[in-house]
């Protein structure tokens, strides 16, 4: 296996979009890259819904846990190399110092939790969030990481997003 490599999805609840991301990130690229997600104000549960979808995907539920972006500011902390804000509040806020000048994007999308016209309509909405990570992380997983410099994986990172969301059908963010 080529080098590993960390990715930390943020959301300001991380209860959700950003628990989906971390999770897809480690089940599909098995093993090259690790995901991890957190927020700016954490909720301190993970929706049930996001728990119920990854563990579909095979991702342990006991790694899965709301916590502060503020954890992996701290010393000792995984370095992250790539950093994607997941949900646009947190892309406008202002971020702790990433140690290691990861690369960084934002892939907007709705939240799926804020969806109160239903059961039904709130699954399909955790659905329709995780179909969208899901192709975002499939295209990173594609591209050659090892041989590109920080700022063309930054705009790689963000061409993924505006790609799918403008290039076709999906209307998610």
């Amino acid at each position: 296996m080529d080098r590993q490599y960390n990715i930390l999805f943020l959301c300001t609840g991380n209860s959700a979009r950003s628990i989906l991301a971390e999770a897809l990130a480690t089940t599909l690229s098995h093993g090259r890259f690790i995901g991890y997600s957190a927020g700016s104000r954490p909720v301190g549960t993970v929706h049930p819904i996001a728990l119920e979808l990854t563990k579909f995907m095979g991702y342990p539920p006991q790694l899965l846990r709301s916590k502060s972006w503020n954890e992996y500011g701290r010393e000792g902390a995984p370095k992250m190399d790539f950093i994607i804000t997941v949900c646009d509040s947190a892309q406008g806020e202002t971020c702790p110092y990433w140690p290691g000048h990861p690369a960084t994007a934002h892939w907007g999308f709705q939240d799926p939790a804020a969806v109160n016209t239903g059961d039904e309509d709130m699954l399909l909405a955790f659905k329709k969030v995780e179909m969208g990570l899901r192709n975002r992380i499939e295209l990173l997983l594609d591209l050659p990481v090892e041989k590109l410099d920080r700022l063309e994986i930054k705009d790689r990172l963000q061409s993924i997003h505006h790609r799918l969301k403008f290039g076709n059908s999906e209307n998610s963010a």
